[in-house]
């Protein structure tokens, strides 16, 4: 279901365009456009945020609410364009605040934003209005950021259901991949995968507890970076875990991910875990060069592999490139543990989820104020909120007990040091390394909202790509790596704690060396 009212929030914020004549200083059209561009455009008085933000708004109406229909903006911010208005005059004025002043940014829909909903998706959230920022919003408007929208998710970040089909939601309907449209988004960041693919904004914001960045922007031909567990806050986020959630860049290179990096890092007094932040944080833009895999030793996680050949042929073929740039392929690597780690990964997100939605909804403006309420919510409301799928999800978190129990303190204390120092870290030492290398996920999926999702390999329920640095929260990214019958596909590179300069670095080199990503042509569907 559509929200009912964003029909006319966009005709509203489109009247003044759509009424005036064309101007020509402002004619520019915004598909693929990066941060750097823009800013030169801004810079020498070609562009100015208020005009960039209704192009964009208007690209929104025309591609993601007609033509092709994508459905990834779940809401738009009534103020985007006054806001952009505003940071106009403070550049007229001399005062630039940064490389994302006047920069169009969108959100995920589980992310706190003054004068928006925030719902996770769920109709049963669909007026919890927040009355603060979360802690990354405040950081991304103090650089200059015009926060553009809301994207659609899977509802409750894929936490409601294991048969979910990835990217519907209650609130926002189905999120289509813009590749092929019969094909799925993938992960609970689907919308913001989408929107970014599209352009309908310069760059996002995802969350993830395991894969939900990684996947979206893997399926969407983009750059999605998991960064380590505390470098960004958590604060007003709707959350699954503690243990696992942070909120990471998706964009569609990998200078504009650093630079996004850039603004919403930082240490947070709500949020214990990112005591560290501030000494770690820094303009990751100085990272990246053009020869960054020189010298680079990487290792191939080759038991990540094997699962989808076009993966499998997508990572052989960046290997290649890894060396014809200079880095040191050690292949294979052994990675310990990686077949152990399912049931206790679940075990701690049934627990923490119980625990941590409550600590939200309490400080919240949302009416239900427990898991059980929501529970009950969707029961009253089955018609709207379970059509595709139930919430036994839900109802396993809600029969955990505290965060005492011994049950979880073990998996948790398990989860920690099997991913992490007697996982990641181990060929990370053995064979110093900078990094390891393994295939993101194969092509989207069909969508299927009767099944639910068809991933091949990387499903967090199952273990996958994704699952080790998640649990460790260790950082990962994902770059473009080419293309299987018209779907993008991906590599993505781990590291150890707060190695995101390392990271940013290899992905650059890497993406310099391959220029992989292709803009999407809105395919209805690959035909036979």
């Amino acid at each position: 279901m559509r929200p009912t009212l964003l029909p006319v929030l966009l005709a509203l914020l489109l009247a003044p365009l759509l009424a005036s004549p064309a101007q020509p200083k402002h004619a520019f059209d915004v598909n693929e456009a990066s941060i750097s561009e823009l800013q030169a455009r801004m810079h020498d008085g070609r562009l100015d945020s208020q005009a960039l933000t209704r192009a964009y708004l208007q690209r929104i109406a025309r591609i993601d609410k007609a033509g092709p229909k994508l459905n990834s903006i779940i809401e738009l911010n009534p103020d985007a364009l006054k806001e952009a208005a505003a940071l106009d005059r403070e550049r007229r004025a001399g005062h630039v605040r940064g490389p994302l002043h006047g920069i169009p940014v969108l959100l995920k829909d589980n992310i706190d934003a003054v004068g928006m909903a925030n719902s996770a998706g769920s109709l049963a959230l669909a007026d919890n209005r927040p009355s603060v920022d979360a802690p990354l919003v405040a950081r991304l408007r103090a650089a200059g950021a015009v926060i553009l929208g809301k994207t659609n998710l899977s509802e409750w970040a894929n936490f409601r259901s294991a048969h979910a089909s990835s990217g519907w939601s209650g609130r926002g309907g189905q999120t289509k991949n813009p590749y092929v449209l019969d094909r799925n988004p993938c992960g609970s960041s689907a919308g913001t995968g989408t929107a970014i693919a599209a352009s309908l904004a310069t760059v996002g914001i995802g969350t993830e507890t395991d894969g939900s960045i990684l996947c979206p922007a893997s399926m969407a031909g983009l750059v999605g970076l998991k960064p380590t567990l505390g470098l960004v806050s958590r604060s007003g986020i709707i959350p699954i875990a503690h243990s696992q959630d942070t909120a990471g860049p998706m964009a569609r290179s990998v200078a504009d991910a650093a630079a996004l990096l850039t603004a919403m890092a930082g240490s947070d007094p709500r949020d214990t875990a990112t005591k560290e932040a501030d000494a770690h944080r820094h303009d990751y833009r100085a990272d990246l060069h053009a020869d960054g895999l020189k010298g680079k030793r990487i290792g191939v996680v080759r038991k990540l592999a094997g699962m989808e050949p076009n993966a499998d042929h997508a990572l052989d073929a960046a290997i290649a490139t890894l060396r014809a740039q200079g880095a040191i392929v050690i292949d294979p690597v052994d990675v310990p543990n990686l077949d152990t780690l399912g049931d206790a990964e679940m075990t701690v997100m049934f627990y923490e989820f119980k625990h941590d939605l409550a600590a939200y909804l309490r400080d919240s403006n949302a009416k239900p104020k427990t898991l059980s309420a929501l529970i009950d919510w969707n029961k009253a409301h089955a018609d709207r909120e379970m059509k595709w799928f139930g919430q036994d999800l839900f109802e396993k978190a809600n029969a955990m007990g505290t965060l005492d129990d011994r049950k979880y303190l073990d998996a948790l204390e398990k989860a920690k040091r099997l991913s992490g120092p007697e996982g990641i870290d181990v060929p990370l030492r053995k064979e110093k390394l900078d990094a390891l290398i393994a295939p993101s996920w194969g092509p989207a999926f069909p969508t299927d909202p009767i099944l639910g999702d068809h991933i091949v390999s990387g499903d967090p329920t199952i273990g996958g790509v994704s699952q080790l640095p998640a649990m460790a929260g260790y950082p990962s990214i994902t770059v473009p790596a080419g293309f299987a019958h018209g779907l993008p596909v991906g590599v993505m590179f781990i590291g150890t704690a707060w190695s995101e300069p390392v990271l940013l670095d290899i992905a650059y080199g890497y993406e310099q060396a391959t220029h992989a990503r292709k803009a999407p042509a809105f395919i209805p569907t690959i035909a036979p």
